[in-house]
């Protein structure tokens, strides 16, 4: 990584990862587990599993996600998280403005890096 790349990475990950969870139980309801280990993969949306419990807390408290336990052949219960309507409204909405911001972005980092040539 360039010097600077966690700092931009830290700053887009704020307001964009939240969404990213909702997307990712919209179909069906994830283990936390399971919902970090995506998030982790590559480390773009999420650096480590240490910030991923706060915010489905966050996410509870606010009424985007229900939880509910099942328990686990592997051990312990698990808790499960599943999006509320009210979480699938802001996903709804996140996803509106989305894709004319991206493009947004990708312009003007086209039109800088061509008024650089």
């Amino acid at each position: 990584m360039v010097p600077g790349d966690e700092r931009i990475l830290t700053h887009l990950r704020r307001g964009a990862v939240e969404y990213c969870v909702l997307a990712m139980i919209a179909d069906e309801p994830a283990y936390g587990l399971d919902i970090a280990r995506r998030l982790t993969r590559d480390g773009i949306l999420m650096s480590g599993e240490g910030t991923l419990y706060p915010l489905l807390a966050r996410l509870r408290t606010a009424g985007q996600v229900e939880t509910t336990w099942r328990e686990s052949t592997e051990g312990p219960p698990r808790r499960y998280y599943a999006i509320t309507p009210a979480g699938q409204s802001s996903l709804e909405a996140f996803r509106a403005v989305w894709m004319p911001f991206r493009q947004a972005v990708d312009d003007a980092v086209a039109d800088t890096k061509r008024s650089q040539l």
